[in-house]
């Protein structure tokens, strides 16, 4: 890892220096055209699901620190490559979807962008492009005559997303193989449209990257460069954004405000520092105070984080809204509005009671409301005694409870598993 001192443009210092940086291109090439002009740099974003989640956060910042340093972003819409699939890293296949679906993803996934970046028609404002714009309209015999011939079939299949697939023998089509051709023909095409000098991505696209320099500098005769970041972990080894009830979504429709102020506040203690220092814009002195915090202070710490990352993807009174009912919930001991609402099926099943009310079980409910992952688990967690339904301590599983049980204010019964996570389940 370089130190800030190794580069002279004020991003790559920045870039450095908040632990976005892995590796680039051509470093005093680079440092060069970021020190000398403002540059159009893209990230490329697969329609793959109707959300991104909490680990494009990284590629999204990234596009925010070039946007805070005067250059211009170009949001990169997959509508063509996602009909391919990236192969990168999966032990299977990605399943194919249909335009309709892709299309649909697109639309919700442009959410994900609203706060982080400034849209508009300035020179440093970002701009959303679509690849489908140019992939969709080429033709088979004319693209690889003008493009295939400068690719070697040896040097894709030393690529390490390649090689993996080959070396443990996992299914992988001709379809896929050329998802790396795609990518680099962007990187081309964005260069000819805006004059797009800079991709950036995670460090496992880097051979995708350097295939898009290569072919410019052979079809264009122009020198384009490449910026990846690291892939990141927590303190403990897992994959950021995994957790056990699944992806954390930037789109509020998918994981609410709270719920996702409530992931920030759940950040490890040896992670506050280098979080605060990649997924916000706090300053570099108030970190360095903030990280030195020890104990119970270091719960204020992982708030501003929690606050200050979701103002980021939410706005700031949904951060603000966020932090206050997590405030009243855990301090005050009130049931919030703002709280993630968990809607349960309460007519179909057994009816038990003399009059037929139809009722669920403890584990049955800490399942539905997505705190356990199975009613096993669901059981364990109860026997821990860490399970808390309207705020009374449960330790039977199997305590039956009515749709009239739920609280009247929010008409839903509230489900606590442990100090901080917080579901009300409505019947529904």
């Amino acid at each position: 890892m370089p130190e800030t001192g190794d580069f002279k443009s004020e991003f790559l210092r920045n870039f450095v220096k908040r632990g976005h940086y892995y590796d680039c291109t051509d470093r005093d090439g680079l440092d060069g055209l970021l020190r000398k002009e403002r540059v159009t740099a893209y990230i490329g974003f697969d329609c793959t699901a109707p959300s991104l989640h909490v680990g494009h956060a990284m590629q999204i910042m990234t596009l925010r620190r070039l946007q805070q340093a005067g250059h211009r972003p170009i949001v990169v819409m997959g509508g063509g490559t996602t009909k391919v699939g990236d192969p990168s890293f999966r032990n299977e296949a990605r399943p194919l979807l249909s335009e309709e679906e892709i299309a649909a993803n697109k639309q919700a996934i442009l959410k994900s962008f609203r706060n982080f970046l400034t849209f508009g028609d300035g020179p440093g404002d970002a701009i959303m492009v679509d690849n489908a714009e140019w992939l969709d309209k080429l033709e088979y015999i004319p693209f690889l005559r003008e493009i295939g011939r400068h690719f070697a079939i040896g040097r894709m299949l030393s690529m390490e997303s390649v090689r993996a697939k080959l070396d443990y023998d996992l299914p992988f089509s001709f379809l896929e193989f050329n998802y790396s051709i795609m990518q680099a023909y962007d990187f081309l095409e964005l260069y000819r449209r805006y004059g797009c000098r800079l991709q950036s991505s995670g460090s496992d696209q880097w051979g995708n990257i350097v295939s898009g320099i290569d072919l410019a500098r052979r079809v264009e005769n122009v020198q384009l460069f490449g910026l990846t970041t690291p892939l990141i972990t927590t303190s403990s080894g897992a994959k950021m954004g995994k957790t056990a009830a699944g992806a954390v979504w930037l789109n509020p429709e998918m994981r609410s405000p709270y719920d996702y102020w409530q992931f920030w506040r759940n950040t490890e203690d040896a992670d506050v520092g280098r979080f605060l220092r990649i997924f916000t814009d706090v300053a570099d002195d108030e970190i360095a105070r903030l990280e030195k915090l020890q104990g119970a202070d270091l719960n204020e710490a992982k708030k501003i984080l929690a606050t200050e990352a979701t103002a980021i993807c939410h706005g700031r009174k949904a951060a603000e809204d966020a932090a206050e009912t997590a405030r009243r919930t855990f301090e005050e001991g009130v049931t919030a509005a703002g709280l993630p609402v968990v809607e349960m099926d309460w007519s179909a099943g057994d009816i038990s009671g003399e009059r037929g009310f139809r009722e669920r079980s403890a584990a049955a409910i800490l399942k539905g409301s997505g705190l356990a992952t199975s009613l096993s688990d669901a059981r364990r967690k109860i026997a821990e005694g860490a399970v808390r339904i309207n705020d009374a301590s449960i330790s039977d599983p199997e305590k039956l409870y009515r749709a009239s049980d739920a609280q009247p204010e929010t008409g839903a019964l509230k489900v606590q598993y442990g100090k901080k996570k917080i579901v009300l389940v409505k019947p529904v």
